[in-house]
């Protein structure tokens, strides 16, 4: 009776196990005054942060024709022997978009993180409130 080698076993990292969650949104699903004092400072930050983004892209893409309205002299202008408008039009806005986007996910996910934090003190017993 022997045996063969024994059956090989692929271990793709440690056991995971689904912790049970408790909903941490009881305050916003029972539309309770606090749960919508909670939620309306979140969609405000939000909504702050959208303006605060989107104005220098306003700024730019309003800008740049200007400039070159304004001044006809930078259109003769070459940089590299390419004319300034392509760099700034073809290099630079590329940059400037997702440098805006990075900062716009960043914030987002911080208010985010900011609102969770405030609806776990709220979900707390006694609201949060300690002596």
């Amino acid at each position: 009776m022997t045996e063969g080698p024994p059956e090989r076993v692929r271990v793709t990292g440690p056991a995971r196990r689904a912790a049970p969650r408790r909903p941490r949104t009881s305050e916003i699903d029972e539309q309770t005054l606090l749960g919508s004092v909670l939620l309306g400072s979140l969609l405000r930050s939000q909504l702050r942060l959208a303006f605060v983004t989107l104005l220098p892209l306003a700024a730019f893409a309003a800008g740049v024709p200007l400039a070159f309205h304004l001044a006809p002299g930078l259109a003769d202008v070459r940089v590299l022997g390419l004319p300034l408008a392509w760099l700034v039009l073809g290099g630079l806005v590329y940059p400037f978009l997702v440098g805006l986007g990075v900062f716009y996910v960043r914030r987002a996910e911080r208010n985010e993180g900011d609102f969770a934090e405030l609806v776990e003190i709220a979900e707390r017993p006694g609201g949060g409130l300690e002596p």
